[in-house]
């Protein structure tokens, strides 16, 4: 996605809560976790908005949010991030968590 970094520069501008993941195609933790986003999605889509970022082909994105390692995922709530955290995530701990700050 060529605007990726507007498009996530607008979402967090919005008061709608945004969730990020920072993925890689070959990553097999990041592999098993897509039917679990995209589960996460239809559930909370009222709530939270979320993107998913291919952090090989968005190295500056990856720099500016200090991401070095797959899968990472970050909540932003008003613009702030207020929570970060690493590896593969059962469904019900996402759910929890954005729950925790929604």
């Amino acid at each position: 996605m060529p605007d990726l970094k507007n498009t996530l520069t607008a979402a967090l501008s919005e008061p709608r809560p945004t969730l990020v993941e920072f993925y890689a195609d070959w990553c097999p933790h990041c592999r098993r976790m897509k039917p679990i986003v995209d589960e996460l999605r239809q559930i909370v889509s009222n709530k939270v908005s979320i993107i998913q970022i291919e952090g090989d082909g968005n190295p500056g994105l990856m720099d500016q949010y200090r991401v070095n390692s797959y899968p990472t995922w970050l909540l932003f709530k008003n613009g702030q991030e207020v929570w970060r955290d690493g590896g593969e995530k059962p469904l019900g701990d996402l759910r929890d968590m954005i729950d925790r700050f929604v």
